[in-house]
């Protein structure tokens, strides 16, 4: 009897600490919109700040870093992530040397990053994608070791005062779920995972360029991609929601009318003119209501240059975002999206980026 009592009470007290432990994180940063601008904690970002004229005031400066959680899967392309100090590729390291660089981004104004469950292309840019960077089993199960590295770097976003921009699926990946209950629970996991955990300086990017011809499931493609959003939307009203689109696309009004915010990509925007031109051409779509535009890609650079993208994103009142990767040729300080990373400011183009990142928001 002593035994079943002691037995009882042990538990007790384990199901009580672990019940404490699981709500024990409090979270500093809540993000939320208003109109065109986005607050943190029930004031504006960048409150009555402005730069050459023009108001930064609400807006939400980012980088593309989607690879904070990768790991690759297959043991048969595992080898091409190698570090070029040890040989062998570290997932646990990449995710401890992206938490290392955040202070320093975010000393320079960097507000906000997009992560992405299903990461982007290693490579930058690819035709085939062989490898497996999918934090979802099969059937959609969220995957714990993916879902621990996640939840740290959330964490100390939230300690830095910062806002993730957290994707779900990426084209490429989408295909190693099963079927499209796959994809929902995949959504739902995620969801659960975000309302579990506490956490209130996430905002969602469903998928990356759901037009992307590569995607697989029909649901995640531009006609059916709404559902996905109100899922989201009626299983966790707190959350902001949106989905983006290949580069130099104007999202279309379905998709515009049930998001929160409107995410653009700037790839193949050779003009910065065009920039403010995709700005105006969401202002003008009969769906918009007044939301945040921001862009969170775009791989054009020019920072020197007095006309450059961030720049006209900037005086278009949109929040726009840097996508770095590395080049054929350039070494390993180079591009934030190439697989292994310096997460470091390690390059003259990250430099150049965060020199004019930290001229328009802090200095």
């Amino acid at each position: 009897m002593k035994s079943v009592l002691k037995t009882g009470i042990f538990l007790l007290f384990f199901f009580g600490f672990a019940c404490q432990s699981n709500h024990s994180y409090q979270p500093t940063v809540h993000v939320s919109i208003k109109g065109e601008k986005f607050y943190i904690n029930g004031k504006p970002t960048f409150e009555g700040r402005t730069w050459n004229g023009v108001s930064v005031e609400g807006l939400l400066p980012n980088a593309r870093m989607v690879q904070g959680v990768f790991d690759d899967l297959n043991p048969e392309t595992a080898e091409k992530w190698k570090y070029p100090d040890t040989g062998q590729w570290d997932a646990e390291r990449n995710t401890n040397e992206f938490i290392a660089a955040m202070p320093e981004w975010r000393k320079h104004g960097l507000l906000a990053f997009t992560i992405n469950f299903q990461g982007g292309s290693p490579e930058g840019y690819s035709s085939n994608q062989p490898w497996e960077n999918n934090a979802f089993d099969p059937d959609g199960t969220l995957r714990p070791a993916f879902a621990k590295r996640m939840e740290r770097i959330v964490k100390t976003a939230d300690e830095l005062g910062m806002v993730v921009i957290l994707g779900i699926f990426y084209f490429g990946q989408d295909e190693r779920l099963q079927d499209e209950n796959a994809v929902k629970n995949a959504v739902a996991e995620v969801v659960d995972w975000i309302q579990q955990q506490g956490f209130t300086n996430i905002i969602i990017e469903v998928a990356n360029e759901c037009n992307n011809r590569k995607y697989d499931h029909e649901i995640i493609k531009p006609e059916r991609i709404p559902e996905l959003i109100l899922q989201i939307k009626e299983k966790a009203p707190e959350l902001l929601v949106s989905t983006s689109f290949n580069g130099n696309t104007i999202p279309p009004d379905e998709v515009v009318k049930v998001c929160d915010f409107i995410l653009l990509h700037g790839n193949g925007v050779k003009s910065p003119s065009r920039i403010s031109e995709m700005v105006n051409e969401v202002r003008r779509l009969p769906s918009y209501q007044p939301v945040p535009v921001v862009f969170n890609e775009d791989d054009h650079f020019d920072f020197d240059q007095p006309e450059n993208n961030f720049a006209a994103a900037t005086k278009a009142y949109a929040s726009w975002g840097y996508f770095d990767f590395r080049m054929k040729g350039e070494g390993f300080d180079e591009g934030y999206q190439s697989v292994p990373v310096n997460w470091g400011i390690s390059s003259e183009r990250k430099k150049a980026f965060f020199t004019l990142l930290k001229e328009i928001f802090i200095e």
